[in-house]
Parts: structure tokens; sequence; C-alpha cells
């Protein structure tokens, strides 16, 4: 399944972690209306039962707003749900085997941080790619720093979009103009803000700037 450039451009990454007055369901729905272009269902500790029920139900939210949905790292729960795509780790599943084992009508997404990772994601299949850190990130401790050189080699080696992903935030995310990215995929930039929606729109127009749109 080929995935749209535009889809790429504001992409939107859970962390239940910034989960407080609001539960995930209302974040997303808020993070929908502000205009994202991409949800990213991430859940690393989730029991699987309760991890499909609330897979299905933020997936029907996306789809109500005709915004694509991804899981992360589980093919098993992105088939059950019927998410439009899944996203694997370079510790993940191998992209071949996601694309054996999604078929054709689902995308996707492989994360790289080397060209070659890149270009080995891109000929096993891979409709997009998520390339990072690219800033210094809380998310996740154990990411590898990527230049700003590393990614625009990237994003000129490859056909596929590429959103990059780490430590971006509405300060920084002019500095990645002229890479040739596609877009920005954001967790706390996004869900730890208070007014989410306004957030959004905020980042989508930054994000607009970065991708040279």
């Amino acid at each position: 399944m080929r995935c749209e450039k535009e889809t790429m451009l504001l992409y939107a990454v859970t962390d239940r972690a910034w989960t407080g007055e609001r539960t995930l369901y209302q974040q997303v729905e808020c993070a929908l209306k502000g205009g994202v272009t991409c949800v990213q269902l991430r859940e690393k500790d989730l029991p699987e039962a309760e991890f499909l029920a609330e897979a299905r139900e933020i997936g029907a939210l996306c789809r109500s707003y005709g915004v694509p949905f991804i899981i992360n790292d589980n093919v098993e729960i992105a088939l059950a749900c019927g998410a439009d795509g899944v996203h694997v780790g370079q510790s993940d599943m191998e992209a071949g085997r996601v694309r054996a084992a999604v078929g054709q009508n689902m995308m996707v997404g492989v994360s790289a941080q080397t060209v070659e990772e890149a270009l080995a994601a891109q000929r096993a299949g891979a409709d997009y790619l998520g390339v990072g850190a690219v800033f210094a990130t809380s998310t996740k401790l154990d990411a590898e720093a990527v230049s700003h050189q590393t990614l625009k080699d990237i994003c000129a080696a490859v056909d596929i979009p590429v959103t990059a992903i780490g430590g971006i935030n509405q300060d920084n995310i002019l500095e990645l103009s002229g890479t040739g990215i596609d877009g920005v995929a954001l967790v706390s930039a996004i869900f730890g803000a208070k007014d989410i929606e306004g957030r959004c729109r905020v980042l989508k127009e930054l994000a607009r700037r970065a991708a040279g749109i």
C-alpha cells in the first residue's frame, strides 16, 4: 500500500504517560481536531486484550476523521483491529516479514537511522520511514541520535516518504528545513500540551514550512 507524502506531515504517536485529566481517546480526538495527518498507537506494556480493545476504539475514531491509523510493533493487533498500517523498529520484526504477514493493503512503516537501513527497508517493502532521533528525546531513552546531514542523505536516497522523529517541538522544528523530510512525528510536543488541538494547529503550519510545502 503506497503512503502519500501528505500522510506524514503531522504524525502523532501516542504515549499514555501524558494522560491525566483526559483519556487517551480524548487526547487523540483533540489531536485529530487540530489536524494531525496520521495517528500511531504505541503501547508497550498494555495486556493484549486491552490493547486490542483500545486499538479498535481509537481506530474507529481515526476513521471517522479520515486519518490513517497505525499500530506500533504488533502485527497481530494491527491485523485484528483492521488498522491502516503497522510500524516496526530495527529490533522488531524485519520489514519483509511484516509485509508478508500483512499483505499489500496495509501500510508498513520502518524506523531507520542510516542510509543503509533506509534502503534495506525500502527494498523490503516499507511504505514510509521514521528517521531519528533527530534531537535529544525523553520519550525513548535508548534512541540513537541521527545527524541532520544523515537525515538529509536518507531523504535523498529513498523514494518513499520520510518523517523525522525524536525530540521535535515547536521551538526546533524549523531547524529541519531543507533536509527533505515530508513531515514530523511527535509525542510529547502534542500529547504533553494543555491545549492539544491548538498546539496541533501551530505544529502543522510549522511542519509545512519545515517540509517546504
